[in-house]
This record gives C-alpha cells, structure tokens and sequence, in this order.
C-alpha cells in the first residue's frame, strides 16, 4: 500500500511540469515573442538549443560567402530547404515563410538566424533592409496567429 502510494504521488509530480520550459526559463527571457533583431549577445548553439527545449522550427543560414542578392536568396533557399518551386525573390521568400506553413497546421514557433548578411556593393544597404523588411513581415505575419517569431541576424 506504502509503494502504490509512493508511485501515485510521484506520478502526480511528473504531470505537474510543464512538457516545454517557460520562456523566461530561456535565454530568450526579456525578447519580445514576434521581433527581428541583431544578434550581439546571442549565440547561434543557444538559440538552437532554446529552439528545441520550446518545440520552435529553427532556421539557420550562414550567407558570409554571399555576395549579391542572388546569392543570400540561393543560400537561404538552400539552407532552409525550401520547395524547388521558390521563386528566388524577396516576394516569394515572404511567401515561401507564411502562408504554406500555416495552410500545413498548427506551429508552435520560429527561432530563425540569418549570420553574416553581406555589406557590399553588390548588397548594399537597401537590399539589406528589404530582406529584414521581409523577415519583419513575416513577423507580423506569425504575430496575428499568435505563433512566436524571433528572427536574429548579424552583418558581415
């Protein structure tokens, strides 16, 4: 009787935590649920390990060998393994970002990391606030579903 006693009450522990840790348990604590931010104190293992402990999709493109506009959106189709029928341009890649995923069910969230977005000639400043513009879309996008976007990106 001691034993089934025992096991009841450790039973009743074990349901009582949360399957997935409390934001403010993360180093997220303090980031806004739907943001597109640089990444300075963050590190990209922590983000990832972050991603996983909450369930979150995580995103990763590392695009310091890209030079032009063609290139980020090749190694970002590429990296987050798009379908074959993105149209590698700004608008596609918002497209390719929201609506499918939506249509596909129910998400719990996205931890996305863009490392070394190029600073040149070849894209230049415009460019590059019109690819954090499409990340911010899609952030505001995911903010009226009440899914999480958190978006990290670092200059070259």
């Amino acid at each position: 009787m001691k034993r089934d006693l025992f096991l009841t009450r450790e039973k009743e522990t074990e349901m009582e935590k949360p399957l997935r840790p409390e934001i403010s348990e993360t180093p997220l604590k303090g980031v806004r649920s739907n943001i597109v931010q640089s990444i300075r104190a963050f590190r990209v293992q922590n983000l990832q390990e972050t991603a996983t402990r909450l369930g979150h999709h995580f995103l990763y493109a590392n695009l310091a060998t890209a030079q032009s506009k063609q290139d980020v959106l090749d190694m970002i189709a590429q990296q987050f393994t798009l379908p074959a029928n993105f149209g590698k341009n700004f608008d596609a890649l918002y497209d390719c970002m929201t609506d499918p995923l939506h249509k596909s069910g129910p998400q719990p969230g996205f931890i996305v990391v863009l490392e070394h977005i190029p600073a040149n000639g070849k894209f230049d400043k415009e460019a590059r606030e019109q690819l954090l513009d499409i990340f911010r879309d899609t952030a505001d996008y995911w903010a009226d579903r009440k899914v999480p976007f958190r978006c990290f990106y670092s200059f070259r």
